[in-house]
């Protein structure tokens, strides 16, 4: 299969278009063809295209801020000469001095899927723009490697944030070119937008499911995504930043670890399988010893357990990794009721909101986890309704059936 780059650099047609017009790329370390060659050196190989600014989201053009929340400065690329704009630094919307210096922008980011992803808001704040300053969006659509399914809680209104772009469920299961589809419709955005569609995408096809392996090379799209596995549950694990409990940042399987030094994982897991067995199906749950060497828990030896979504137990449309960590949540709250879980911080430029209400656009989640009366039906019912309302409104939006 062809990713929208793929296309839009050898096909002479696709790029008639960009004729006579600045092109700025918007991109990061996965913006790359088949044979890896990232796309700023693909773009400024074409003769046609005037490659004139690159920008960078969250992490960076490079991404080489391992860390999450860290902001990267402005830079002049050495190899081609431009000017290499930071949407994660001084600002986050690109400024009008940014936008004076392109007439088409190709936007060539690897989403995960996932709302607080921070690269689909960066496209809603760069197609605002864009819309006020009467410039062109180009999405070089990629795949979603979670596929089509849909879960969690849709974002309450007032939750809007840098990690809550819109009102959509933790698991959206569009593409980056489908997702500004449906932000132009929903936000009514003026603007000229093409989206470059992949071709021969098939999001229900195994072994991937989403991600066309082992045809093609997975590239991290941030430092902690090294994984098809990590894609997968991200839309749970991404909940533990919001939480005191490690996420498995500074160890190699960052995003795929629930786990504390002062909790005990077999007695977590035996909670889960008794409180809502059903929610854990699709995946093993592997107990295991991890000591971070940054972040939380840095030093410290924790229990726990690895999501494992990448071997003969996936079943892609029965995983529910929201739910799986919102159950471990619960357990540990059951397990150890002064257990204090939610870290209260600074979380994506909110200051005033706890970092796991931010997270899930809302606070129904914590609620949920804090009621000891709550049920998991309670959470279950909530979510289905949200994530079937969500299935009927992005059907409008889907490139790919």
């Amino acid at each position: 299969m062809d990713f929208g780059l793929d296309r839009l650099l050898s096909d002479r047609a696709l790029r008639a278009p960009l004729a006579g017009r600045r092109v700025a790329l918007l991109g990061h370390p996965a913006s790359v063809t088949r044979d890896l060659s990232h796309a700023l050196d693909g773009l400024a190989s074409c003769e046609e295209i005037a490659l004139s600014a690159a920008f960078g989201p969250q992490h960076g053009l490079r991404g080489d801020k391992q860390d999450n929340m860290v902001e990267s400065p402005d830079y002049t690329d050495p190899a081609h000469g431009v000017r290499v704009f930071s949407l994660y630094g001084e600002v986050r919307r690109p400024t009008d001095e940014m936008m004076e210096s392109f007439d088409v922008i190709l936007i060539d980011l690897q989403d995960l899927g996932c709302r607080i992803y921070t690269f689909i808001t960066t496209l809603l704040y760069v197609l605002e723009a864009c819309a006020a300053h009467k410039k062109a969006v180009w999405v070089l659509d990629r795949p979603n490697p979670a596929g089509r399914p849909v879960e969690g809680l849709t974002l309450r209104p007032g939750w809007e944030s840098f990690v809550g772009a819109g009102p959509m469920p933790m698991r959206h299961g569009l593409t980056m070119g489908e997702m500004g589809r449906w932000f132009v419709r929903r936000f009514n955005i003026d603007v000229e937008y093409k989206v470059i569609e992949m071709e021969g995408w098939r999001p229900a096809a195994a072994p991937g499911y989403g991600w066309p392996m082992p045809e093609r090379s997975w590239v991290n799209p941030s430092p902690n995504v090294p994984t098809l596995n990590m894609a997968r549950a991200y839309a749970g694990t991404v909940m533990l930043e919001g939480a005191t409990l490690s996420e498995g940042r500074g160890t190699t399987r960052a995003l795929e670890l629930f786990g504390a030094p002062d909790i005990s994982a077999r007695d977590v897991l035996s909670t889960m399988e008794k409180t809502a067995p059903e929610w854990l199906t699709g995946c093993r749950l592997r107990e295991c010893w991890f000591e971070p060497t940054f972040h939380k828990h840095v030093g410290a030896l924790c229990n726990g357990f690895q999501i494992h979504a990448d071997d003969e137990a996936y079943a892609h449309d029965a995983f529910r990794p929201w739910r799986i960590v919102a159950l471990a949540f619960k357990a540990v709250r059951n397990l150890y009721p002064d257990y204090p879980i939610w870290r209260d911080f600074h979380y994506e430029y909110e200051r005033d909101k706890l970092a796991i209400d931010v997270i899930n656009g809302g606070d129904l989640l914590r609620r949920w986890v804090d009621d000891p009366a709550a049920e998991p039906g309670d959470l279950d019912a909530l979510a289905r309704e949200d994530e079937e309302a969500w299935r009927d409104e992005r059907a409008a939006c889907l490139l790919y059936r």
